[in-house]
């Protein structure tokens, strides 16, 4: 039986609450929500900027995904959570620049949209992701 692993890195910012960055267990990573977060303050940055915090979002979500031991190729599907439909072009132009330029196979992943509430003011948007390695 293959081990679950804890994913841990100093490129995204710690975990704020009782989970993992993310977890790997055989072929398959999670990587846990992440935020407009800068790991090295681990402050929130760019308030009220959806486009400037989707990219930092997935910036942090590469870093632990990398941190697995996959690339952001290996990503089958993430989900966006945003807190105004207002914010749904402007995320959907950023992520669609950085998704295009991190996945070199052309195979973008799968996506989910969701409109909710987040877990702190200055989120405009949270995302998650997971991966398969070969």
């Amino acid at each position: 039986m293959t081990a679950k692993i804890r994913v841990s890195t100093d490129a995204a910012p710690a975990p704020a609450h009782t989970f993992s960055q993310g977890v790997r267990k055989g072929p398959i990573v999670q990587v846990s929500g992440q935020g407009p977060v800068d790991p090295e303050t681990n402050e929130y940055v760019f308030l009220g900027d959806v486009a400037a915090q989707t990219t930092r979002t997935l910036e942090n979500v590469k870093a632990i995904v990398e941190a697995s031991g996959a690339t952001f190729d290996d990503v089958v599907m993430l989900r966006v959570y945003l807190t105004s439909r207002d914010h749904f072009a402007t995320m959907n132009e950023a992520y669609g620049a950085f998704v295009t330029a991190h996945t070199p196979s052309g195979v973008l992943p799968s996506r989910t949209t969701v409109f909710t509430g987040l877990p702190r003011e200055e989120m405009l948007v949270e995302i998650d992701a997971l991966a398969v390695v070969d």
